[in-house]
């Protein structure tokens, strides 16, 4: 019936997994829980995700060496045994406690994919991680109206159902370098190969914060891998906003401008994106400059 599977890398899985399998063990129907660790280092959290394999049909394996996001979701998938499978990153936590029971009462003969959405939690986090709080709750935190007007934009990969013979097509990109964005590549492929993406009200909450310094990081290397896309031809011009609005930018080399101004500003975009008061359109400024800037330099 349904294979959940997990991929982590230094970070604790004990809880999330506990409660999926008391849920789906509830449910009475054939399960098995995967949760493959990515050449983890940490050698205390290793030990406490040990304790999951007392679990009943649930496997804690762990690689001898770290392969990527892409590669050890494709490993997953292609080792579980059931027609349904689950993926769930390693940080989230479902908020509901009927989660698996909604999932499968959604299944029907024509499902392909279905994604239940992410939310973050309405308490404050640290002033440090003050960023990636902003930026998940306004733009990653959609309602199901919003994510299913553009099914495939709004998808991420933090938590969704694929049927297994649907994700042999569309697998993920395992020949991109283990920047960001693989889910944009993935929700590509699942729009050309008409496959049909269904979004429903089934959120788990994302609980696994980096400081807003890690985020501007991440956030450069996510616009690094667009540049890398639109370069290799792997996603059209169109296809995400930022990408939208470079080449019209470009189209009025105007782009040489922005560039200018990710160099000459870059340390007062820093210091005010990891202020208490983060502006996310100023943000958006930040990542498009840089883009801009990637294609002058």
């Amino acid at each position: 019936m349904l294979s959940i599977l997990i991929p982590t890398f230094n970070y604790n899985i004990t809880l999330l997994v506990e409660t999926v399998h008391q849920q789906i063990k509830a449910l009475n129907v054939p399960f098995e829980i995967l949760c493959y660790d990515d050449g983890s280092v940490n050698n205390e959290i290793i030990t406490e995700n040990k304790k999951i394999e007392n679990l009943e049909n649930t496997t804690y394996k762990i690689l001898e060496k770290n392969i990527g996001r892409s590669a050890i979701r494709n490993l997953l998938a292609k080792e579980a045994k059931f027609e349904w499978v689950l993926f769930l990153d390693a940080d989230v936590l479902p908020k509901s406690d009927d989660f698996i029971a909604s999932y499968l009462k959604h299944i029907t003969k024509t499902s392909q994919v279905i994604n239940g959405g992410i939310l973050y939690t309405e308490e404050k986090p640290m002033d440090s991680e003050l960023l990636r709080w902003f930026y998940g709750k306004k733009r990653e935190a959609l309602s199901t109206d919003k994510r299913n007007k553009k099914p495939y934009l709004s998808f991420l990969t933090l938590n969704f159902l694929i049927k297994k013979n649907v994700f042999k097509t569309v697998s993920f990109d395992e020949d991109i370098p283990n920047l960001r964005h693989e889910d944009t590549l993935f929700s590509f492929h699942l729009k050309t190969n008409n496959i049909n993406v269904k979004h429903i009200q089934n959120p788990t909450y994302h609980l696994g914060l980096e400081e807003s310094r890690m985020f501007l990081k991440k956030s450069l290397e996510s616009v690094d891998a667009i540049y890398l896309f639109l370069n290799q031809g792997l996603i059209p011009n169109n296809y995400t906003l930022i990408t939208k609005v470079f080449f019209l930018l470009k189209k009025a080399k105007l782009h040489y401008a922005l560039a200018s101004i990710f160099t000459t500003f870059r340390s007062s975009f820093e210091r005010h994106l990891l202020s208490k008061k983060p502006s996310l359109y100023l943000f958006d400024i930040y990542r498009l400059s840089y883009l801009c800037y990637l294609d002058t330099n």
